[in-house]
């Protein structure tokens, strides 16, 4: 069978990948996505309570809405987790296995400090192909006071009082940063209480999850004491 020349030559020309059909890989494809929800930490005298919505979304669909974001690594502390679920699974298999050795090897349970390291030293052990996680580890320092540590996705971190790590951070911290702090607060009134604290924690959760779609259905609340963990949940808007 014959064929022209030219049609031959405008087959030939479709065939040949130039700039405008050519598809970029990172548009095909990406290993990271982001399951979102909102985790909170807050350090008093005596205790820390840690908080996370049970939301597991991926853009506007809702995966679960009973996922945890919490892991408690020892007697005395936690890790919040938001961003990728599944990368939160693995890190926190990693820390609890490490965490089990150990106790092991040294008769004793690590301390929330030396926790908070070895979180660090992980992270950066991975900064080039980075967990895609944005942490928070919670719990009680060596007086039993509440103290918080927050992280960047390669292991920088910071002790403070108090953190948000999610979606909804930029519509929590700044209430956090008026109630507990009293940057901008007219009545220079603070919260004396533990339930008092934690009516202002559920109030956060509430308003992220008004703005926030990502944020919702349940907020689970951890308080670590030296006498033990207490666990509650409460709902939140479930659209």
């Amino acid at each position: 069978m014959y064929i022209p020349m030219n049609e031959m030559l405008k087959h030939f020309k479709q065939d040949v990948p130039t700039m405008a059909n050519i598809t970029h890989k990172s548009e095909q494809w990406s290993p990271y996505h982001d399951n979102s929800g909102t985790v909170l930490a807050v350090g008093i005298p005596g205790a820390v309570i840690v908080a996370g919505d049970t939301r597991l979304s991926n853009g506007y669909n809702i995966l679960s809405r009973d996922a945890t974001k919490l892991s408690q690594l020892t007697d005395k502390c936690v890790l919040a987790t938001a961003g990728q679920y599944a990368d939160f699974i693995a890190l926190r298999k990693f820390l609890q296995q490490r965490l089990q050795l150990y106790e092991f090897q040294n008769e004793v349970q690590a301390s929330t400090e030396t926790v908070a390291h070895l979180l660090s030293r992980e992270l950066y052990s991975r900064r080039f192909f980075p967990y895609y996680t944005f942490n928070l580890l919670a719990g009680l320092d060596e007086n039993n006071h509440g103290v918080v540590y927050g992280y960047d996705a390669i292991g920088s971190y910071d002790k403070m009082t108090y953190g948000v790590q999610g979606s909804g951070q930029e519509l929590v911290v700044a209430v956090l940063d008026n109630q507990l702090k009293g940057y901008n607060k007219i009545n220079k009134t603070f919260p004396q209480t533990r339930e008092e604290i934690l009516d202002i924690i559920l109030d956060c959760f509430s308003c992220a999850a008004e703005r926030d779609i990502h944020t919702g259905d349940n907020v689970e609340i951890l308080i670590i004491t030296s006498a033990g963990t207490e666990r509650l949940i409460k709902p939140l808007r479930k659209d």
